[in-house]
């Protein structure tokens, strides 16, 4: 897909996919993938963090959304996000996901490449609220509002599907 001047369509991407030690236990997950080097070289990739960009700190404790409840239900004022440790992280987690949505659209970014299971990036499965390692399907904070926004939303696990659509 090409933007309105014809350059290629930007890609938001989670820092971590790109090595970049962002996540709670202070490491990067990178993703090695063809695309990842041809697009990176192509100057389509955007990166953030949402949960850094909402002010949280590298480490911090494990945080997920309660009680099986999704990103949806979190921007809705219906769930709240809390750490392992019972802090409630729900202010973070929003102002991070505004601001990944502002520094998307800034950039003319119609796709988001974003790394599953988080309560921030996860699009396809996030975990259930218990600490117990279990997933449900459901969408982060991060990437709900991403959605609403029209931008289409990948997990690291999709990223074949997105490749063949940007070629």
């Amino acid at each position: 897909m090409k933007t309105f001047n014809d350059q290629p369509s930007k890609i938001l991407i989670s820092a971590c996919l790109l090595g970049h030690a962002v996540r709670y236990d202070g490491k990067g997950k990178p993703l090695a993938h063809p695309a990842i080097e041809r697009w990176k070289t192509e100057s389509r990739l955007v990166t953030i963090c949402p949960e850094m960009a909402g002010g949280m700190a590298v480490p911090r404790p494990p945080a997920e959304i309660e009680k099986g409840a999704s990103g949806l239900d979190v921007l809705e004022g219906r769930a709240r996000v809390f750490e392992i440790t019972g802090g409630d992280v729900t202010t973070q987690f929003i102002a991070g996901a505004q601001k990944a949505l502002a520094f998307a659209q800034a950039n003319d970014c119609a796709y988001a490449l974003l790394i599953d299971g988080s309560p921030s990036c996860g699009s396809v499965a996030i975990y259930d609220g218990s600490f117990s390692g279990r997933k449900h399907a459901g969408s982060g904070v991060t990437a709900a509002l991403l959605q609403q926004a029209g931008i289409a939303v990948y997990s690291d696990h999709q990223i074949d599907d997105l490749a063949s659509l940007l070629n």
